[in-house]
């Protein structure tokens, strides 16, 4: 059925196309004047096309978060040559997790940019913060600083490049998941948010093997008993140049996600709540089909009596649940073992801890498929818990046995055990429902609160890791080591207590349904 273009800018269909960037996406099938669509059948390539740009925000999650474990070394070496300040291993672990200080900052703004400006330009703007960090970052001199000399005033630099390139992490990871929850049909929505998840994991794998890449055949800085560089002559070309072009290899993903965003169009909810219906009738119709879409936006004006209510409108419960998500994804203890997956499998006695980690990531990747092809048959609920069970399981296993003679392969697969439990579970199900479980009119405030406490806890279980794993009760103990993974497993038990009695199984419902259920429950 051959059917007149509806006026989604205000003009006339034989003015063709407006200037207006958020409909340039309409050229991809769009004949000027007319186009052909089936009243009850959408496009899937089209939906996937656009989700496949949004998810490209967690890639640069994973890959942002992760491209310090390769350029650490180097960089620490660069600084240490300083002649104006000491360069400590205090200031040193600043300066590698000063992005989650941006990441902080960026989730908490995130509701105010969804709100204000649209997920749209929202991701751009996150874009753009990836692409000047990544770029900055290579060259914290920027033009105006003396090159290849660490000084302070470099370092304060350096920093700040990575608190911007935080802010776009931050800001990405709250909007990439409610961008897509937001364009996807409930009846897969669930399996293309976790799509974000697997490229957050994804990126980080990726970064690794380009870290490998760039640093070849040349060496990693290695101290000796008083700090000094052991091997500088071995690692000259690391510590000048190796640690910059990790940091410039962030530019290409940086610069396509930027790009590419720019073509994709605004959530149609956003448009109902800003008062562009055609335009969001118009999307809708692409992906559902012009009678599906009829249906999906009397159902968003229904919920969408006004563009913003205050995030407690729904009642406490409501946010309470979206903040407890995501201090639980957090709190399991998931990061202690992603950041520091070396030292562990070293601390176990294993010969090549490299490899143990890459073995992990490859079956991270995988579970996390798992979760991907089952969340829409399994439901949102029976993953966490199974998830937190498995998690525990694995926990509790490490706790019993590191450090026992003729137990380390034991000790390894707890590991491998908790972190694929993670992977199927609280990795991408704690994202998909905080993009679904908020109602409309808060959705953009409550996700950029539960985000903001994700990242905190982030940085808790992060720093708190290595003083707790290395705490002794007598001199060669493990003390630390069981008392950190059978705290973690207790967490996770009380993780899968949470889930059973508290969050809401969100398969298959709208995210019109999240007002009225919120609405009942207050």
């Amino acid at each position: 059925m051959q059917q007149t273009i509806p006026d989604l800018a205000g003009s006339s269909p034989s003015q063709g196309l407006p200037a207006d960037p958020d409909l340039f996406f309409y050229r991809t099938y769009i004949n000027q004047k007319t186009y052909m669509m089936n009243n009850n059948q959408g496009s899937k390539a089209y939906l996937f096309s656009i989700v496949l740009v949004a998810v490209l925000g967690g890639l640069l999650f994973g890959y942002d978060t992760a491209v310090i474990s390769g350029a650490e070394k180097g960089l620490q070496a660069f600084f240490k040559g300083a002649k104006d300040f000491t360069y400590t291993d205090g200031i040193h672990g600043f300066t590698c997790a000063s992005a989650l200080i941006g990441c902080i900052i960026g989730s908490s703004l995130s509701g105010l940019f969804a709100s204000r400006f649209g997920r749209k330009r929202s991701l751009i703007f996150a874009g753009v913060c990836f692409f000047i960090s990544a770029w900055g970052s290579m060259t914290p001199e920027s033009y105006v600083l003396p090159y290849g000399q660490p000084t302070w005033n470099l370092l304060v630099v350096f920093n700040l490049y990575r608190v911007l390139g935080g802010i776009g992490v931050g800001m990405a990871s709250a909007i990439c998941p409610m961008y897509i929850g937001e364009v996807a049909p409930s009846n897969i929505r669930g399996m293309l948010v976790s799509w974000n998840q697997f490229a957050i994991i994804f990126g980080q794998l990726l970064v690794y093997f380009v870290n490998l890449v760039i640093l070849g055949s040349h060496a990693n800085p290695v101290y000796d008993a008083v700090g000094a560089i052991a091997n500088m002559a071995d690692a000259q070309w690391t510590i000048t140049t190796g640690w910059r072009y990790m940091f410039g290899s962030e530019c290409v993903p940086a610069g396509l996600f930027t790009l590419l965003i720019c073509f994709v169009p605004e959530t149609p909810r956003y448009l109902v709540m800003i008062g562009q219906d055609e335009k969001a009738l118009g999307i809708l119709s692409r992906i559902n089909g012009l009678d599906k879409a009829r249906e999906i936006l009397n159902d968003i004006k229904n919920t969408v009596t006004v563009k913003t209510e205050k995030v407690l409108s729904y009642g406490f419960m409501c946010i309470f649940v979206g903040i407890m998500l995501s201090v639980f994804q957090q709190a399991v203890g998931i990061n202690a073992v992603l950041y520091y997956a070396p030292r562990i499998f070293k601390d176990m006695g294993m010969d090549n801890e490299m490899a143990f980690t890459v073995v992990m990531g490859v079956i991270n990747i995988l579970f996390t498929l798992i979760a991907v092809f089952t969340v829409e048959k399994w439901g949102r609920k029976p993953l966490l818990i199974w998830g937190s069970i498995g998690m525990a399981i694995g926990a509790f296993g490490v706790a019993l046995t590191f450090g026992r003679e003729g137990m380390a392969f034991i000790t390894a697969a707890s590991i491998m055990v908790y972190s694929a439990s993670f992977m199927f579970s609280w990795g991408p199900i704690c994202w998909v429902l905080i993009a679904e479980i908020f109602p409309n009119t808060i959705r953009g405030k409550a996700v950029a609160i539960a985000v903001a406490f994700q990242w905190i806890f982030n940085w808790i279980v992060s720093s708190s890791f290595v003083p707790m794993f290395n705490m002794h009760l007598t001199a060669g103990d493990n003390f630390g080591h069981w008392f950190t993974y059978g705290l973690y497993g207790l967490i996770c038990v009380v993780a899968a207590i949470f889930v059973w009695r508290l969050v809401p199984e969100t398969k298959g419902k709208t995210l019109e349904d999240m007002s009225r259920l919120w609405r009942k429950d207050k």
